[in-house]
């Protein structure tokens, strides 16, 4: 991801519904993106009742959970929430990969728009700069969510 986001679209995002998939490893990274995620939906008007996040034990999972979520019918949107970071080996770049195809597909395949907020990064500052620090990472997957989430309800019409 660039440095520089999209500028957002005000949506009022009142009666919209949003399902959260959030990995516990890196638990206080990724606990951050969602603090900042569901601060996004909320001051965009979507209720905390709207809300729906499911945990699950790490990114590699984040996946199944979406399709989960995307299947039960209710939702507007889907946000998935992980944090990779490399070590020795290039696993995290592997997990990155499969994870992104993974939910891709969910979101071709079913037609509930996924928000990809897994963050695969080089170390451990630059996913603190990015899920707690100055790089805002949890706003903007929320407002690509609402933004999907209106254009889905605009093309549903």
């Amino acid at each position: 991801m660039s440095l520089s986001a999209p500028s957002s679209r005000s949506i009022r995002a009142t009666g919209f519904r949003f399902g959260l998939a959030a990995a516990r490893f890196n638990e206080a990274l990724v606990d951050g993106l969602l603090t900042r995620v569901v601060a996004g939906l909320k001051k965009a008007g979507v209720s905390a009742k709207d809300i729906r996040v499911v945990r699950v034990p790490g990114s590699h999972e984040v996946p199944w959970a979406v399709q989960q979520l995307a299947a039960a019918g209710r939702l507007d949107g889907i946000i998935a929430l992980g944090v990779l970071i490399a070590g020795d080996t290039n696993h995290h770049e592997m997990v990155g990969n499969s994870v992104s195809q993974a939910l891709q597909g969910i979101a071709v395949g079913t037609g509930v728009p996924v928000i990809n907020g897994v963050i695969v990064v080089n170390s451990a500052a630059q996913a603190r700069a990015r899920c707690v620090g100055k790089i805002n990472r949890g706003a903007e997957f929320a407002a690509a969510a609402l933004e999907m989430a209106a254009l889905r309800r605009e093309f549903s019409r």
